[in-house]
């Protein structure tokens, strides 16, 4: 049984290109800091951005598999633009929040070290280079999966 040309190809391919991109953050995390760090591998945020990578892969897919004048190409796009969109935009924004109240935290509990709050995460969003890194990577996994199912 071949899963070329159907929905299972756009599942694997879509879950390859997210589970490559985090695997992609812990080398760059890696050769920045050198201690591995696992926990990269479920973290959000950092380079390249696995939400786009994921949805860039799904609508490259559907694109390859439906063709690119589709209905569903153009509703896999909507959604892709959207999720890539919210991961630059809102994302960091929240990101950049949670940032100054750490800090406003830290400076209102300066004198009470033992009752400071947990941190909030940080690292939510993405740049807008690792959305694009991100969803370059979706669309080359697409391909790359496409046309290996198609000649073998």
């Amino acid at each position: 049984m071949s899963i070329a040309g159907t929905s299972l190809e756009v599942i694997l391919a879509s879950a390859t290109a997210a589970f490559g991109a985090q695997v992609f953050k812990c080398f760059i995390y890696l050769a920045l800091r050198k201690p591995v760090n696992f926990r990269t591998l479920v973290h959000t945020g950092g380079m390249p951005s696995s939400h786009s990578a994921l949805v860039a892969c799904i609508t490259t897919s559907a694109g390859l598999i439906e063709g690119f004048d589709s209905t569903l190409f153009a509703v896999a796009l909507g959604f892709a633009v959207i999720v890539m969109y919210d991961a630059a935009g809102l994302r960091r924004a929240a990101g950049k929040m949670a940032g100054i109240l750490n800090q406003i935290t830290e400076d209102i509990y300066m004198d009470r070290q033992g009752q400071v709050p947990d941190r909030l995460r940080e690292l939510l969003g993405h740049t807008p280079f690792e959305v694009i890194v991100g969803a370059f990577l979706g669309v080359v996994t697409a391909y790359v999966f496409h046309y290996k199912l198609m000649m073998g």
